[in-house]
């Protein structure tokens, strides 16, 4: 295992749940800002956020952001939002060329406050998805992002700190991910739509091996493009085959990228269990330790495992043979 990152914890946090919280826990964000915000989004398409930025910037708070310019697909989101906000004066740019995609969700405000999440800002994330969200006032935290947002901006190199509560793609994301579950001692649960990388796939595995209970829950078919599906449902098969017990989010769509260890540590973060989110893109998850945050986290977990059901993986051969209708088809909701 690569050693040059360690895991440090977001000791003093607060989870963010959707779509329970809707949009106001990032309005608030917004609306207490005195001073500077600085934000990297995926897609944005959120009419109250859009409006709430320009509401600041007017008010006289430096408002920066960064948009990714197009999905891997190459359609393209954030034109229309990019205008908008420029026309309300805020200075928004596209993100680093450095990287495929830049799916990384987070925002610092005012230097002392920050939130990582796994949600896009649009109706569907605060409706239709289960998403999470950190918030947190760790300095180290904040002064990290600060400093990524800023290399980022100016199309430099970002060099991440060697012991630290934040995992960044595209450099020791992986790694990082891998030692989380190697952390676990009695159990361990995931709650991701995507599983698309061996190395991380192997982690789970042995995991379950040492007698640690894994729960996956999953989202069956949904949002998994046609190139990533023979592996998605290649890699649950094995799980399950090891002794994983493996459910399918009822409901609400799974948007969200969720570990939790022992009941008493969580990673959180945009990337996708996926050799393109740890080796392509600008992605960002962070470690908590914080009690109530990782009980609410935790709580939210089984509420959503209890709800589901037993899920027996297609064979990945014939897989597009699968019509799985329990959700509607969502074009612009493919797992990047």
């Amino acid at each position: 295992m690569d050693s040059e990152h360690e895991i440090a914890w977001i000791d003093s946090a607060r989870a963010v749940v959707e779509p329970q919280d809707g949009s106001q826990p990032i309005l608030d964000l917004i609306n207490g800002a005195e001073k500077t915000i600085c934000l990297k989004m995926f897609t944005f398409t959120a009419d109250d956020i859009a409006e709430a930025l320009i509401a600041a910037q007017q008010r006289g708070v430096l408002v920066r952001i960064m948009l990714n310019p197009a999905r891997s697909s190459g359609s393209r989101a954030n034109d229309d939002m990019k205008a908008r906000l420029q026309a309300g004066g805020i200075t928004v740019i596209w993100s680093s060329p450095a990287f495929a995609v830049t799916h990384e969700k987070s925002m610092v405000v005012d230097g002392r406050i920050a939130m990582i999440a796994t949600y896009n800002f649009g109706v569907k994330y605060f409706t239709a998805t289960r998403d999470y969200g950190i918030v947190t006032e760790d300095v180290n935290v904040i002064a990290e992002m600060t400093d990524c947002f800023e290399a980022d901006w100016a199309r430099k190199h970002f060099v991440q700190r060697e012991r630290s509560a934040l995992l960044w793609s595209n450099r020791g994301s992986r790694a990082l991910m891998c030692r989380f579950i190697d952390l676990a001692k009695h159990s361990l649960e995931i709650q991701h739509p995507k599983f698309v990388d061996a190395v991380v796939l192997e982690r789970i595995i042995q995991a379950q091996e040492r007698g640690v209970r894994v729960r996956v829950l999953c989202g069956g078919k949904h949002g998994i493009s046609t190139w990533d599906v023979l592996d998605t449902f290649a890699s649950l098969r094995l799980m399950k085959l090891t002794g994983v017990k493996i459910r399918k989010q009822k409901g609400l769509r799974l948007h969200a990228k969720l570990l939790i260890a022992d009941d008493q540590h969580a990673l959180i973060g945009s990337m996708n269990i996926d050799r393109s989110a740890f080796d392509l893109r600008r992605e960002l998850g962070c470690f908590v330790n914080d009690p109530k945050a990782v009980e609410v986290l935790s709580e939210t977990f089984l509420d959503d495992w209890h709800e589901a059901k037993t899920y027996d993986p297609p064979d990945p051969l014939t897989v597009h043979l699968v019509d799985e209708d329990d959700q509607p088809h969502d074009p612009e909701l493919v797992h990047e």
